[in-house]
């Protein structure tokens, strides 16, 4: 299903796509976005995405599914495989916290190897030279 989803974008240079390619993407309001040539993953804001009401801040793991979902698009965007990726390993550092607005991601692939992949992403919101959270990802290959 993903790989149907991102054959049919690939051949556009931007776009700006709701990811509903499972019921929790759509439920987590993730978009897909293409500028420049670069993926973005975005999480749009809505009020279940809260973890702390005062002050209002963004659940953690609402952050770090935005994250693995960025890691993951990136990495099915690069290589021509059947099967989708596993996720192995996710290690996530919080750098500051999350305020109720849009968050998005963009991932690079660190490492690539025939079985194993190791991706970098950032989380931010307003300012890309700010980002709210970091992680390193390592994910099983076919």
């Amino acid at each position: 299903m993903i790989e149907a989803f991102l054959s049919k974008l690939k051949d556009q240079q931007d776009f700006d796509e709701s990811l509903e390619i499972s019921p929790y993407a759509k439920m987590m309001g993730f978009r897909l976005v293409r500028q420049d040539g670069q993926l973005t993953t975005v999480m749009k804001f809505h009020g279940d995405l809260v973890g702390s009401p005062f002050p209002p801040a963004l659940h953690g793991g609402t952050v770090a599914a935005l994250m693995e979902m960025s890691a993951l698009m990136q990495l099915v965007w690069n290589v021509d495989q059947i099967h989708i990726p596993k996720t192995i390993d996710i290690t996530i550092d919080y750098l500051r916290s999350g305020k109720p607005e849009d968050t998005f991601s963009k991932a690079r692939i660190y490492r690539q190897g025939r079985r194993y992949a190791t991706l970098h992403t950032e989380a931010w919101q307003s300012d890309p030279a700010k980002p709210i959270a970091s992680a390193m990802l390592h994910f099983q290959l076919g």
